[in-house]
């Protein structure tokens, strides 16, 4: 059993050359916010959105009941809680697809052409999120696999362990899809690169591209004593793709459900310019603290299973 402590408090606003953070609902941001202001978004949004409503994550830090799964402690470490994704019934996932739709709308306003968005999904639930994002005139850019193992999956039948003790409920999770999505250009690639600075991605060099598994482990102990947060991923893995969805390394990237500003710490790691919005008073509070904290880290860069490292 885990409780997560709330952090000092920290104000509405932080701002410093390279990022700015909001205490903020994500949609009431992005309705004031500039058109043509964005260059990028990288984000891991509430998943189901039930296990982020005010009532689960009151359970969740009080280490109990509700959709999260709290995990029990294994070889003397505690592990993170787990949204228990199956749980969400019909009404639960056209929410989902609601959410999805509300967001293409408002991301496309104020998004160059040919901007990225790189959402963190999930097996289960990615094609709730893709659909909507196509309907709101966005491309399909392909995905981006994380290549990761975690204790989600693999489980036997419940209260049914011995008597089914060689089945399976699901497959271990072994992979972690982010969808890739491209906002139309202004004209051929080469002509939006020049006007806006986006339509492509980075490369790892003028002889690597930019490959679409990465090989990489959880975040690190480290990781997890600055920004204690369940959907926490590792510096290792969003450096490569915030320096990925900046082309040219201009510009600036977005993350509208910051949580623990890990994304904001990738990009302020990578010398780029980013903004965050949390509308959690908690989690800004956390991330207002980890943020400088994990960009100041250093991570050894993950394995780039594409391209055969």
């Amino acid at each position: 059993m885990t409780t997560l402590a709330a952090p000092r408090p920290a104000p509405a606003k932080r701002r410093t050359r390279l990022y700015a953070l909001h205490h903020a609902d994500a949609f009431e941001w992005l309705r004031a916010a500039p058109e043509h202001s964005i260059h990028a978004v990288v984000t891991d949004p509430p998943y189901g959105l039930l296990e982020y409503s005010a009532a689960e994550v009151r359970k969740l830090r009080n280490g109990r009941g509700g959709v999260w799964r709290i995990p029990p402690s294994f070889d003397g470490h505690l592990r993170r809680p787990l949204p228990r994704f199956t749980v969400l019934d019909r009404d639960d996932h056209e929410n989902l697809r609601r959410f999805f739709r509300r967001l293409a709308g408002e991301l496309e306003r104020v998004l160059v052409p040919g901007a990225h968005v790189i959402i963190a999904t999930h097996p289960l639930l990615s094609h709730l999120v893709y659909q909507p994002m196509l309907e709101g005139g966005f491309e399909k850019r392909g995905e981006i696999v994380r290549l990761v193992q975690t204790l989600r999956g693999g489980d036997r039948p419940k209260n049914a362990h011995e008597e089914f003790a060689h089945v399976s409920v699901m497959p271990r999770s072994q992979w972690e899809p982010w969808g890739l999505f491209r906002k139309p250009c202004d004209g051929r690639v080469q002509d939006n690169l020049r006007r806006w600075g986006t339509g492509g991605l980075r490369r790892i060099s003028a002889a690597e591209p930019f490959g679409d598994v990465i090989v990489g482990p959880p975040a690190t102990r480290r990781e997890r004593a600055i920004a204690p947060h369940p959907s926490l991923k590792p510096q290792a893995f969003l450096r490569r793709v915030v320096r990925a969805s900046l082309p040219m390394g201009k510009g600036t990237i977005l993350d509208p459900f910051m949580g623990s500003g890990s994304t904001i710490a990738a990009a302020t790691a990578m010398g780029l310019a980013s903004v965050g919005i949390e509308s959690d008073r908690a989690w800004f509070r956390m991330a207002a603290g980890a943020v400088p904290r994990l960009a100041a880290l250093t991570v050894d860069p993950p394995d780039a299973h594409a391209s055969g490292r």
